[in-house]
């Protein structure tokens, strides 16, 4: 393997899954993922860790699989969160620019990050992101396409989204983790992981909204000009849509599951009223004969009011008329048929399905083509780029000192009769000559011997690194 590219490791702590993915950047670019594992989760409610060793359990399994598949022993990973505890706010900070700074330096952004880190919050919260809206500086408001380091000015000031969690519920995360002997190189909310699944530039740059549909949590986060401009986290998600057909159908829960994702439609018209599936419910009783069109009711009926929560979130965004680029659903529940089309017809705004493979390598595509696992590739993603821009960042080593010139040994002259003597040797005086020929010293001689983007995106992890 190519050791100057790291190998990163994502972990999905999800409510219905826990998945675990290892990659690394290879020669063409794209990002290969070596191996990957998923198991059910267990101790785990609408993203929240409830229980700790339960859901160890599970992270273990997950990551073995990966393990063992891509023959890579995991030490570290970066985990996602979501879960209802998670919250945002919009934050302002300023810093004064030292007179011996001709130019605002990267140091001057790390100090006015910084400032948000130092912002009273409730008690029992912790933040997760600081992401930078828009800079300004000297009371001018600098262009979104344009980084302050470089630009001369006095004072620089910043707007602000900020993402806290619960941190009770993030030291459980944590808590799980380390029980599975790993640790924790730094958490990211689950939609901006996803973000980098299925986005590219150009889609954050014209303005999208990424909806990710998981299993407990629906999580959104909203993108212009290549900014994080609002996030949110809904606790409705495809878990309540299996519990609506596991009351309405009168089946067990996994049954419910199968009838969603195997049967399912999110457009009840698009479904004959003759169409019957039989379905056993235990070994005593007649199968049970579920009407495909009133499955089709059910599913749309509860998709439609998860989306009308989207559609809040847009319009409280403030930035719903910006959404250019539309909106792209991924996460497990946008594999349900007809669903990208309610969504257009709900939210008014064209949608499509996101495609966690972009940035994979070809081999990969197939396989992992499923929007469940888009916040696990997105982990790995983030990581990646994240340590490419550390070592973009890091200085380079100065060069070893040249060493001192060798110098000749000096010859010390022979005495007369020593040279009579050897002359006269054993070898004659032909071979005594070439020996000192070649122990005759050779002379003296010398020994040779990123973009804004991840700017704003990276510095602010700073202080995530788990110790």
């Amino acid at each position: 393997m190519n050791n100057t590219n790291e190998i990163i490791v994502g972990l999905d702590i999800g409510t219905t899954k826990i998945a675990c993915f290892i990659g690394q950047r290879s020669e063409s670019g794209k990002v290969k993922i070596l191996g990957y594992g998923k198991t059910e989760s267990a101790g785990v409610d609408k993203g929240i860790v409830i229980n700790v060793l339960d859901t160890s359990n599970s992270i273990k399994q997950a990551v073995k699989e990966a393990s063992d598949r891509a023959d890579v022993e995991v030490e570290s990973v970066y985990v996602g969160v979501a879960g209802q505890h998670i919250r945002s706010s919009r934050n302002q900070g300023t810093v004064m620019i030292p007179p011996d700074h001709k130019l605002i330096q990267e140091d001057d952004l790390l100090k006015l990050i910084d400032t948000q880190y130092q912002t009273l919050l409730k008690p029992g919260e912790e933040i997760i992101h600081v992401l930078p809206q828009n800079y300004i500086i000297d009371g001018q408001e600098l262009s979104t396409d344009i980084s302050p380091v470089g630009v001369p000015g006095h004072e620089l000031r910043a707007n602000f989204h900020v993402v806290t969690g619960n941190t009770t519920n993030l030291e459980a995360i944590r808590e799980a983790i380390r029980y599975a002997n790993l640790k924790v190189e730094g958490v990211i909310l689950e939609p901006v992981a996803s973000s980098y699944a299925v986005l590219d530039d150009s889609d954050r740059n014209v303005g999208i909204a990424l909806v990710d549909i998981g299993g407990g949590t629906t999580d959104i986060a909203i993108f212009t000009d290549n900014i994080i401009r609002h996030t949110s986290v809904l606790p409705l998600a495809g878990g309540v849509i299996t519990n609506d057909i596991k009351e309405s159908c009168q089946v067990m829960k996994n049954q419910a599951e199968a009838l969603k994702t195997r049967f399912g439609n999110c457009l009840p018209q698009m479904v004959s009223e003759n169409d019957f599936i039989s379905i056993p419910v235990f070994k005593s009783h007649t199968p049970k004969e579920i009407n495909m069109k009133t499955l089709a009711s059910i599913i749309s009926s509860r998709a439609k009011m998860i989306l009308e929560q989207v559609d809040y979130e847009i319009k409280i965004s403030e930035y719903g008329k910006q959404l250019i680029g539309g909106v792209v659903l991924t996460g497990g529940g946008s594999q349900l048929t007809n669903i990208k089309d309610l969504a257009s017809y709900t939210l008014g705004i064209e949608s499509r399905i996101g495609d966690p493979t972009i940035h994979l390598e070809l081999e990969n595509r197939e396989e992992l083509a499923n929007g469940m696992y888009s916040t696990g590739i997105g982990l790995v993603l983030y990581g990646i780029e994240k340590a490419e821009y550390e070592r973009a960042r890091k200085p380079e080593p100065d060069p070893e000192p040249m060493p001192d010139p060798i110098e000749p040994t000096p010859v010390r002259p022979e005495p007369e009769e020593e040279v009579k003597q050897r002359r006269g040797g054993l070898f004659g005086g032909r071979k005594n000559k070439e020996e000192k020929k070649e122990k005759a010293p050779k002379g003296s001689g010398f020994i040779s011997s990123v973009n804004d983007y991840l700017t704003k995106m990276f510095l602010e992890n700073g202080n995530e690194k788990d110790e």
